[in-house]
C-alpha cells in the first residue's frame, strides 16, 4: 500500500478552519459589538436607498424573478428567495456611498457581507448570535483578501489599478463564507464556497469614470453570489481546494505577482480587522469627509460665510483628480450625486451645517447642488495636493482648509483622523441618530425603535426573522 503524503492545508482550508473555530466558539466581545453597529449601519442605509430609482428597479427586477420565499427583501413586503433577498439588500446597502469602508484597501465590506449573512441566516434558521460570529468571519476574509492585493509602495490597491472593483470581487468571498456557515456546511462546506465564489466574483470601476449605475449593482450580486454558492454546496457543487493561491486561482487572476499572502494569514483569529473599519458620518465619498469636518469645525469658529474671499482645500494628491478636477465642474455640481464626489461642495456644506451627524442625506439634492449661495462659495473654493497630507494618506483621508475673509484673515482647520474610524469612532447613540435618519419617513417611531433595539442586541435573539419583520412595510413613499 502506497504511503499517504501529508500536505499543508490550503489557503482556502485554512480561511475554512478559522471560520469554523470563530463560529463555534464566538468571536471576541469588541468584534461582535462592531458588528451589530454595522448590521444598524446597513439596514438603515437599505430602507434610505429606496428613494433612488435604481433601487425601484433593483426591487422589480427580484420580484420578476418568483420562487419561494426564505428572506427578507428591504421594502418588499413578501418573503424572496434568499439569494434574491440578499441581492436586494446588497443593491440598496451601496446605493447612497454611505457604507463603512476599510482601509487602506479601500473595501466598503459591509455592503456584501450583512446582507448575504442575514438572508442566509433566515433561510437557514441561524441564531442571532451565529449571525454576528458569520458576519464577523466574513467581513474579516473580505478584508484580508482585499490587503493582500494593497501595494503599500504604490499607495493604492492592485484590484483598483486593474480597473477591477475590490469591494464587490473580495466581498463576494467573504460574503460566500458567512453563508456557508450559517446554512450549515462546515470547514469543507466553506472551503467549497470559496472555491465557487471565485468564479463568481466580479466588478469593473469604469463606472466612477464615465457613468452609469452598475456601481450600484456591484455588492448586490456580490450578496447574490455568496448565498448562491453556499447553497450549490449544499446540493453537492466543489471547488478546487487551491482557489486562492493556484496556478489559475482567485489570485492570479485578479493580482498577478503582486500579491502579499501574508496579509491573508498573519494574525489570523488573534488579530481583527473588523472593529478598524471605518464608518461614514457623512453620505458621500469618503476622500470629502475631512472636508466636511474642517467646514463644520470653521463654523464653529463663527467665520462669516458673507465674508469669505477665497477657499483652499488641502488634500492627498491622491485624491485631488477624484473630489477636485476638473475644478469647474467640482465647484458646480449639477446634481446631488455629484456633490458626494465634490471637494468644494464638502467645505460649503459642512460651514453651511446640516442635519444628521452634522451633514445628512438632506444636504446632498439636487437642489443644494445648484443652490445659488452655495455655487457662490464653491466658486472660490481650490483643491490642491498637500504634502503632509500625503505622508497620512490612504491610513486616513486627511484635509486642510485655510479661509480668507476680506478683512486679510487667514483662519485655517486641519483634520488628520477621519471621523467614524478607531481613532474617531461613532458611539452607538450617533449611529443611531444616522439609522433614525435613514429611515425617517418611512418607518415609525415604533417600527424604528424595534429594529434599533433588536439589531444592537442581534446576538439575542433566536429568530433573525423577526427582528427583520418591520423593514418589510414602509409607512409612506418617504
Amino acid at each position: 500500500m502506497a504511503e499517504q503524503i501529508a500536505t499543508d492545508p490550503t489557503l482556502a482550508q485554512q480561511l475554512a478552519a478559522f471560520a469554523e473555530k470563530s463560529y463555534t466558539d464566538g468571536v471576541p466581545a469588541e468584534v461582535a459589538a462592531s458588528v451589530r453597529q454595522r448590521v444598524l449601519d446597513v439596514v438603515g442605509l437599505c430602507v434610505a436607498a429606496h428613494r433612488l430609482p435604481t433601487s425601484a428597479g433593483a426591487v422589480a427586477f427580484v420580484l420578476e424573478q418568483g420562487g419561494n420565499g426564505q428572506a427578507t427583501g428591504v421594502g418588499v413586503a413578501e418573503p424572496l428567495p434568499a439569494a434574491q433577498a440578499a441581492f436586494l439588500n446588497g443593491v440598496l446597502a451601496h446605493s447612497l456611498d454611505y457604507d463603512d469602508t476599510h482601509l487602506p484597501s479601500v473595501l466598503h465590506p459591509s455592503a456584501s457581507v450583512v446582507p448575504a449573512a442575514l438572508a442566509a441566516a433566515e433561510a437557514g434558521g441561524a441564531t442571532g448570535e451565529q449571525t454576528v460570529a458569520a458576519i464577523a468571519v466574513g467581513l474579516e476574509i473580505a478584508v484580508r483578501l482585499g490587503m493582500a492585493g494593497y501595494d503599500a509602495e504604490l499607495g493604492n490597491s492592485v484590484f483598483f489599478e486593474h480597473g477591477q472593483h475590490a469591494t464587490s470581487i473580495t466581498g463576494a468571498m467573504g460574503a460566500s463564507v458567512a453563508a456557508a456557515l450559517l446554512l450549515g456546511t462546515g470547514a469543507e462546506g466553506v472551503a467549497n464556497a470559496l472555491g465557487i465564489t471565485a468564479s463568481f466574483a466580479a466588478g469593473i470601476i469604469e463606472a466612477n469614470r464615465t457613468g452609469g449605475t452598475v456601481k450600484r449593482l456591484h455588492c448586490g450580486w456580490a450578496a447574490h453570489s455568496a448565498v448562491t454558492a453556499a447553497q450549490l454546496v449544499k446540493h453537492g457543487f466543489t471547488g478546487p481546494p487551491t482557489v486562492l493561491e493556484g496556478r489559475f486561482g482567485f489570485f492570479e487572476a485578479f493580482l498577478r505577482d503582486q500579491v502579499d499572502l501574508a496579509q491573508v494569514t498573519d494574525g489570523l483569529g488573534t488579530e481583527w480587522a473588523v472593529p478598524g473599519i471605518f464608518f461614514k458620518p457623512y453620505p458621500a465619498n469618503h476622500f470629502t469627509h475631512a472636508a466636511v469636518d474642517a467646514g463644520r469645525a470653521l463654523r464653529a469658529r463663527g467665520v462669516d460665510l458673507e465674508r469669505i474671499e477665497r477657499i483652499e482645500l488641502r488634500v492627498p494628491t491622491a485624491v485631488v483628480r477624484t473630489i477636485g478636477e476638473p475644478i469647474e465642474g467640482k465647484r458646480a455640481p449639477e446634481t446631488g450625486y455629484q456633490a458626494q464626489f465634490s471637494g468644494p461642495y464638502a467645505v460649503v456644506a459642512g460651514l453651511i451645517g446640516g442635519s444628521g451627524l452634522g451633514v445628512g442625506l438632506s444636504d446632498y439634492t439636487d437642489e443644494l447642488a445648484t443652490d445659488p449661495f452655495r455655487r457662490s462659495l464653491m466658486a472660490r473654493v481650490d483643491v490642491t495636493g498637500d504634502a503632509r497630507c500625503d505622508e497620512i494618506f490612504p491610513m486616513q483621508f486627511p484635509a486642510v482648509v485655510t479661509i480668507r475673509t476680506d478683512d486679510g484673515q487667514d483662519r485655517t482647520e486641519e483634520v488628520l483622523v477621519n471621523r467614524g474610524g478607531p481613532q474617531n469612532p461613532l458611539s452607538d447613540a450617533e449611529l443611531t441618530v444616522k439609522f433614525q435618519e435613514n429611515v425617517a419617513g418611512r418607518l415609525d417611531d415604533d417600527a424604528t425603535r424595534r429594529v434599533q433595539d433588536s439589531v444592537l442586541h442581534l446576538d439575542r435573539t433566536d429568530d433573525v426573522a423577526a427582528v427583520l419583520a418591520p423593514l418589510r412595510r414602509f409607512t409612506s413613499a418617504g
